[in-house]
């Protein structure tokens, strides 16, 4: 990161202790967006860092460690948001456990309002069949939301090479829905780049990827994925639906 840019970063980050209006988050992003496009991860999260301060978190599905690796060693502590829907595989919630004990960050684990019990009572057993769409809402975008009102901007994990609906994933963008600038350190990285960081850095990667699933949700939504096929063709098999929400 340039002196000028570093200098800026940390005038923005003597304000950071309160939120910042809308007006003031997406005039950072049309100011840095371009800027940082071509900016390396640990740059890219390192601004973020300095810009917003402890109004800055990184949310992990578990998958990998990817990002929260990077994240730790460019700011040790940091916030590290992880969603527990209730219906994670014994192997993501292991892998949560890991990075927690291992990496030196701040694990959130946030929770939906209502228990899988709770909701089968309220709404239908099994909603994940029946309205996965609402599903979703409940255990993933509405917490994830209420979490959010704690910070101004949020890494992700995001990566263009993913599916073709993430081509045009921003670096630095702003997230209208939630009214918060979001972050995507990795958004250009290929996947033999992730594979890469991984072997060198000895990053934790959770067992189900070795197993046949290259990418993660909850155990009743997700399958197996032949080699070859999309990386994401396992989420929501058999559907329409692409997305949870939470990028939507």
């Amino acid at each position: 990161m340039s002196t000028a840019t570093t200098r800026a970063a940390r005038a923005n980050r003597a304000t950071s202790t309160e939120g910042r209006s809308p007006e003031e988050l997406r005039e950072i992003v049309s100011h840095w967006g371009a800027e940082l496009e071509l900016a390396p991860a640990e740059t890219i999260i390192e601004w973020a860092a300095a810009t917003f301060g402890d109004r800055f978190a990184i949310t992990s599905s578990m998958g990998d460690a990817v990002l929260a690796h990077l994240a730790s060693k460019v700011v040790p502590g940091i916030d590290v948001v992880f969603l527990d829907t209730g219906y994670h595989f014994v192997e993501t919630i292991g892998t949560r456990d890991a990075v927690e004990a291992t990496l030196d960050v701040t694990l959130r684990t946030v929770r939906p309002e209502l228990s899988v019990a709770e909701q089968d009572a309220q709404h239908g057993p099994d909603l994940y069949r029946t309205d996965p769409d609402r599903c979703c809402a409940m255990r993933k975008v509405e917490p994830l939301r209420r979490t959010l009102a704690s910070y101004d901007a949020w890494a992700t994990g995001l990566r263009r090479a993913e599916t073709h609906d993430r081509v045009i994933a921003p670096v630095i963008g702003w997230d209208a829905r939630k009214q918060k600038v979001k972050v995507s350190p990795i958004a250009r990285w290929s996947d033999e780049q992730v594979e890469t960081y991984i072997a060198e850095n000895g990053v934790l990667v959770n067992p189900l990827v070795h197993d046949g699933y290259p990418s993660i949700g909850c155990w009743p939504c997700t399958r197996r994925v032949a080699p070859g096929d999309d990386a994401r063709s396992g989420r929501w098999a058999g559907t329409s639906k692409t997305e949870c929400g939470i990028h939507a």
